[in-house]
């Protein structure tokens, strides 16, 4: 897997120091980012999570960490690095007061990252991509491949589509990390072509290690690259 990432633009992950479940401190960011350069990923869009019942982060919170990283950055003399930052954005129920008082953070380009729990879907989900979309917003479903309680009723991925969703696929779904069954609707997803993006999802060094020794099939390998371009590209 490793030998693919040159040039990567890591569009999902979790280096901001101290602001979530990723690194703690600015020491641990920067040993993941001379990890991600050894795997050749230099450019990151950093995507803490925005959870207000875990994670209760503001644009002000993540532009504050963004700043802090940049100065560690510059005194370590990492200056090939490039960082933006944007979040990760749970849909709960209090997604949508969040998005009306834009307090959300997107991509660049205007895509919004969104996720749900694990448990179960949002009941307010639908709504809150039409919301989305009304807001000039472009929703991508982060890992939709780990959402197992979707395994059960494969067509909703056809639906989210056509409500104009796209997806983004976590690297580690395409071996055995997150389990099998994961794996295979990983797999399948991408076969399908209906993946847009791909990321690391990474919290911590253990992540990097396991793409590190990741293996893919060439085939698998095939479909994967023109989501890799894309992902740079976009």
């Amino acid at each position: 897997m490793a030998d693919y990432l040159e040039g990567l633009v890591d569009i999902h992950n979790h280096i901001l120091p101290g602001i979530d479940d990723g690194a703690k401190t600015i020491e641990e960011s920067l040993e993941l980012i001379r990890a991600y350069e050894e795997l050749g990923i230099r450019h990151f869009i950093a995507t803490p999570h925005i959870l207000p019942a875990l994670y209760p982060n503001t644009p002000e919170s993540i532009h504050n960490a963004h700043e802090k990283l940049l100065e560690a950055l510059l005194e370590q003399r990492l200056t090939g690095v490039s960082i933006v930052p944007a979040a990760e954005h749970m849909i709960d129920d209090t997604f949508e007061d969040l998005l009306n008082q834009d307090g959300v953070l997107p991509l660049k380009g205007g895509y919004l990252l969104v996720e749900m729990s694990y448990l179960q879907p949002s009941l307010n989900f639908d709504e809150a991509i039409i919301q989305i979309t009304k807001k000039g917003l472009t929703p991508v479903l982060a890992h939709p491949e780990r959402y197992m309680y979707l395994h059960q009723t494969p067509g909703k991925y056809q639906e989210y589509r056509q409500k104009g969703i796209l997806f983004q696929l976590n690297m580690l779904s395409l071996g055995p990390y997150y389990g099998k069954d994961v794996q295979k609707m990983a797999h399948q997803l991408l076969e399908d072509g209906m993946i847009d993006f791909i990321g690391t999802d990474t919290h911590s060094m253990k992540h990097l290690d396991a793409i590190r020794e990741m293996q893919i099939k060439e085939k698998e390998a095939d479909r994967l690259l023109p989501v890799i371009q894309n992902t740079i590209t976009t």
